[in-house]
């Protein structure tokens, strides 16, 4: 094989090291995937991260033209899966699908055993899933502004239900207060079910929701909707005002879902991999059942998602480290 690290090769040496390069990426891209595509699933099957993952590897497999099975690695936060991946080969036959949380592990644990900025490599982003502010109806609160009001009037008082400490039903709340100026009662639960329980029982006042959650109490009257989460209005609710629009201005958390691979990845591969995500998330049918529940499919390169990722991650940091929670 010629060297090509040599800075003395004539100029016809180099152009046939460059040409060879160009082929084996050329041949790279024509071949990939040469086996079956695992996508790791950092959480039990069933939930809303599961779900997603299985309609995106029914939909990958058509495009690439290779089964994309799905390897459920539950527990640790997705600190198992995600530690799988990190050491993964770098070929783009392992990826892992990521929640928001992904960006929020590296404030929470003192030690993760991975970089999250440094041994992952972006794929796609998939979809934005807002949460939903929700209030019992004797909390007394029927607006944003009142919220804040009530929370100044009692500071500390007012009580908040969260799904468990340091996900993002917990840090919307804090979010929340830090933009606000205002200091509420914490009160966690071990899941989304229990915490919405105690909300329609009326222990706690609010909730920062999943639409999946809500959207059935909403229906009926039992809870009240002040705002959605996210920058713009979800399509899961249309008709709910964002949070930032009802008083908050400045407000935005998204429980968004993507995809990576480990950081050596080929771009190649990686673009094989974008492409097949951006094909499925296309799909009317896709988007049907991303809304279902309470995500909405949107578009956008690998480097946006990147961007994106570690955007976030110094968005949490800052809002995290002050408050000192974390997680043994």
């Amino acid at each position: 094989m010629r060297d090509c690290s040599r800075r003395t090769l004539p100029s016809r040496g180099l152009l046939l090291c460059a040409l060879a390069s160009l082929a084996g990426v050329v041949a790279h891209a024509q071949t990939f995937p040469t086996r079956p595509v695992r996508l790791v699933v950092p959480y039990p099957p069933g939930g809303a991260n599961d779900i997603i993952g299985r309609m995106l590897a029914q939909k990958m497999s058509e495009q690439l033209g290779q089964n994309v099975v799905v390897d459920n690695r539950g527990g640790g936060n997705t600190i198992i899966g995600s530690e799988l991946m990190a050491k993964a080969p770098p070929d783009g036959h392992t990826v892992l699908i990521i929640a928001a949380g992904h960006t929020i592990n590296p404030s929470l644990y003192p030690k993760l055993p991975y970089d999250t900025a440094r041994d992952f490599a972006p794929v796609s982003l998939v979809g934005d899933g807002a949460y939903v502010l929700v209030a019992h109806p004797g909390a007394g609160v029927n607006t944003v502004p009142e919220l804040i009001a009530a929370a100044k009037a009692k500071p500390g008082q007012l009580a908040y239900a969260s799904s468990s400490i340091g996900n993002l039903t917990h840090l919307a709340a804090e979010l929340f207060a830090s933009l606000a100026g205002v200091k509420m009662l914490h009160v966690p639960y071990k899941g989304g079910g229990p915490a919405m329980t105690d909300l329609l029982g009326g222990r706690v006042a609010i909730f920062f929701s999943t639409v999946a959650v809500a959207r059935p109490h909403l229906q009926s009257g039992k809870i009240k909707g002040l705002g959605v989460t996210t920058a713009k209005r979800s399509l899961a609710l249309p008709n709910m005002p964002t949070v930032a629009e009802a008083g908050l201005p400045g407000y935005e958390v998204s429980g968004w879902y993507g995809m990576v691979v480990p950081a050596a990845t080929p771009k190649t591969a990686i673009a094989t991999l974008h492409g097949a995500v951006q094909t499925a998330i296309r799909q009317p049918d896709i988007k049907e059942r991303l809304l279902g529940v309470g995500v909405e499919a949107v578009e956008m390169s690998s480097a946006q998602f990147g961007a994106r990722i570690n955007a976030e991650l110094v968005k949490w940091d800052k809002l995290v480290r002050p408050l000192k929670i974390t997680v043994e």
